[in-house]
């Protein structure tokens, strides 16, 4: 089993969250324990951002057991479909394309999404298994 994870739950565990960190926690260790555990370089990104160093933040991956994973065209094509459906329907720009290509990169490189931010996916990436830890 490969599961891609969101940004929400990594950072629950390493800002510790006193609400979210527990079920993050135990729901990162299940996928762990079921296979393997990717992040696109949306996510990476995201979390790079929050250390004092890239360094340190490859620590937290490599502790955690989340490999790199780039995103492919078949991805990127995806995000884009999704991506301009949202704003067809009005979606306003509040919304960025990086949940899109995210989203996109799990349905396509993986076989399920850890986010507590399970509602969008599932509207925007309808045969998407998303797994949320706050209903685990």
């Amino acid at each position: 089993m490969v599961t891609a994870v969101d940004s929400s739950v990594i950072f629950d565990l390493v800002n510790p969250d006193s609400q979210y960190g527990p079920s993050s926690r135990d729901a990162l260790q299940t996928c762990v324990a079921e296979g393997r555990i990717l992040a696109c370089e949306v996510v990476w990104a995201e979390v790079m951002g929050a250390f004092p160093s890239s360094a340190d933040a490859r620590q937290m991956f490599d502790d955690l057991g989340i490999e790199f994973s780039p995103m492919t065209l078949e991805s990127a094509a995806a995000a884009g479909k999704a991506w301009k459906a949202y704003r067809e329907k009005g979606g306003p720009r509040a919304r960025v394309a990086a949940d899109f290509l995210i989203g996109a990169h799990a349905l396509t490189q993986a076989d399920r999404l850890l986010s507590r931010d399970s509602g969008f996916y599932r509207t925007y990436f309808k045969y998407l298994r998303v797994l949320d830890p706050t209903r685990a």
